[in-house]
């Protein structure tokens, strides 16, 4: 199979991005596809370390850099209207026009920004492959949880009565690299949060639990921090990783309703319990009373933190790895893309 794989104008599909789980998730997808043989054609900043057929600068780096300004890279706002987004989307189109073959996918992740490019090419299937946004357009979409997809069916019902199911829909999870969230059945004596600092991520939470229990937190991710906790700054995967695998737990407690939250898996993924909400993403990712605790009062978030000594690190860990790596999700969204490619010929019939 053949992907056109469209990136983001504001980041560059290297790990020194890695903050943008939009970004991440068009890298890692581009290293399982290519992992299963298959050709991808990358549409991206100038700079990139994903594996591609070819990588196709669609921004300079200096229209980039004007773009983010002092800002955050994560700030950036998703909009096709603005001047880089059309400079971006009209390169893509441009290329994409140039390679694309009749049954090849075009595969976005930036939402209504992108649709631009599926309108440029009606004939092809645009697919939304990572959705965990609310702003989607594609006939084919791939939606990160469950809670999120039914979310958004009846947002976009207006009527959640009036709602209906897509046949051509699919729930494939977030994924993370098994090599990069290390495990260790060892624990050293404080909890992480790392995310955006903004309220609706549940950062005080974090800080009030361990404030009543007098313990230690560490905190990282982009945003003003808290008086309580030792900040870390923005962090790398290798860093975030390590930091995770050590952790007593980490603090997931966002307070929307969180289309995925890859923070959980990773910290899965090292061995060590999650915290979280009882909501969203987190009613499927975080197993209650094996792989961590869902709470809805700051007394249960309290309980849970003087309890995740008890869970199992080691099952854990192969939970994690069994649903949400790599080499697992590949052969989920290859086979998405074959489902698809029967709709040239038999379709629902296949």
């Amino acid at each position: 199979m053949r992907f056109h794989l469209v990136s983001l104008p504001h980041t560059q599909t290297t790990d020194a991005y890695s903050a943008c789980a939009f970004t991440e998730k068009v890298r890692k997808f581009a290293i399982m596809m290519t992992s299963l043989g298959h050709e991808v054609f990358l549409y991206a900043g100038a700079q990139n370390d994903a594996p591609c057929t070819e990588h196709i600068t669609c921004i300079s780096e200096d229209d980039r850099r004007k773009a983010v300004g002092a800002s955050h890279y994560c700030m950036a706002s998703f909009d096709a209207r603005l001047p880089h987004w059309q400079t971006f989307n009209g390169n893509a189109i441009r290329e994409i026009g140039k390679r694309i073959q009749q049954k090849d996918f075009i595969c976005v992740i930036g939402g209504t920004s992108h649709q631009p490019i599926a309108l440029a090419f009606p004939n092809h299937m645009t697919v939304e492959f990572g959705i965990g946004y609310p702003g989607t357009f594609a006939k084919y979409r791939v939606f990160e949880s469950y809670a999120w997809m039914h979310t958004v069916y009846g947002a976009q019902a207006g009527n959640p009565a009036a709602a209906d199911g897509v046949w051509f829909d699919d729930v494939i999870p977030g994924y993370f690299e098994v090599e990069r969230f290390p495990f260790s059945a060892e624990k050293d004596d404080y909890y992480f949060f790392i995310g955006r600092l903004i309220e609706r991520k549940g950062y005080s939470i974090a800080v009030e639990t361990c404030k009543r229990l007098g313990a230690r937190l560490l905190i990282a991710g982009q945003g003003t921090p808290p008086e309580y906790g030792e900040y870390l700054g923005v962090i790398g995967p290798e860093e975030r990783g390590r930091i995770m695998s050590r952790a007593r737990a980490v603090f997931v407690p966002t307070t929307y309703i969180e289309p995925f939250g890859n923070v959980a898996v990773e910290a899965q993924g090292c061995g060590t319990p999650v915290i979280s909400t009882d909501w969203g993403a987190m009613t499927e990712t975080v197993e209650h009373g094996k792989t961590g605790f869902r709470c809805r009062m700051l007394s249960e978030f309290v309980d849970a933190a003087t309890k995740v000594d008890t869970l199992d690190y080691a099952y854990i860990r192969e939970r994690a790895q069994r649903l949400y790596s790599l080499d697992t999700i590949a052969e989920r969204y290859d086979r998405y893309f074959r489902r698809l490619l029967t709709l040239w010929d038999r379709g629902w019939y296949a």
